[in-house]
């Protein structure tokens, strides 16, 4: 028996790794993260399964219904939205199983950053632009920030940043960021990407808390901030250069 933490992706139900899909249609239990992963997905079980949304559930609730199924010799499907190492909570769902001797396994996702820059056609590092991505996100009733992790801190490396779980706070994420950024920085928010009612903004930072109030989003956002989403002319990558060699592609 083992309990598998599965990334659902971003949304779209074909986003899911094969893996991923594999063992949901033969867990004997899956337990799903609410409204964030596609009822598609949830279908794949097979009829017999114990299919469970854990949004109304407490940790020990979880845990206990986990430990129920290893006593019962079924492997588990717990399910996350995007990638579950990234804001996934499954650090303290996997300290409880290890304390208690059940085995576990993680199937990477597709992480919302990677679908919301998919959306927008859009390369989130660029030569001479930006070669760092910073994955954060800001202070909410759930989790403070650790020292130095805050964003006026993060923005002064100039990096592109994908900020999550913060839509609601976005009067102080650009407040932190014009002073690094400037108010004509781009900026990209992604509502529900990959789900059909996906809605991409884009903005500056100047224009998009407007954008953000006129659309009604308040919840299941990405915010990208960063001058890769809106370049104009760019050096090319030296991947490809015809002076650039490399053991694959020797000097002639």
């Amino acid at each position: 028996m083992t309990v598998y933490f599965i990334g659902a992706g971003p949304g779209a139900a074909d986003l899911i790794t094969v893996r991923g899909q594999s063992l949901i249609q033969r867990a004997s239990v899956v337990l799903y993260a609410g409204s964030l992963v596609p009822p598609e997905l949830i279908a794949l079980a097979p009829p017999d399964a114990t299919v469970m949304d854990t949004a109304p559930m407490t940790l020990d609730e979880i845990i206990d219904e986990i430990s129920r199924a290893h006593a019962a010799g079924h492997d588990v499907a717990r399910v996350h939205s995007g990638d579950p190492a990234l804001y996934g909570a499954i650090a303290e769902q996997m300290r409880r199983l290890g304390a208690r001797g059940i085995p576990y396994d993680i199937v990477p996702g597709v992480p919302s950053y990677a679908a919301a820059a998919a959306a927008l056609k859009s390369e989130l590092t660029l030569p001479g632009v930006a070669q760092t991505i910073v994955l954060t996100r800001t202070a909410t009733r759930a989790s403070a920030m650790p020292p130095g992790e805050e964003l006026e801190s993060l923005g002064r490396s100039g990096a592109t940043l994908a900020i999550h779980l913060s839509i609601n706070n976005l009067a102080r994420v650009v407040r932190d960021l014009i002073p690094h950024y400037g108010l004509d920085c781009p900026v990209a928010v992604a509502y529900r990407v990959s789900w059909p009612d996906e809605l991409i903004l884009r903005g500056t930072l100047a224009d998009i808390r407007n954008q953000v109030k006129a659309a009604g989003i308040t919840r299941t956002a990405l915010i990208l901030v960063g001058r890769v989403l809106d370049a104009g002319d760019f050096a090319d990558s030296r991947l490809y250069a015809k002076d650039h060699h490399h053991v694959l592609r020797p000097k002639r």
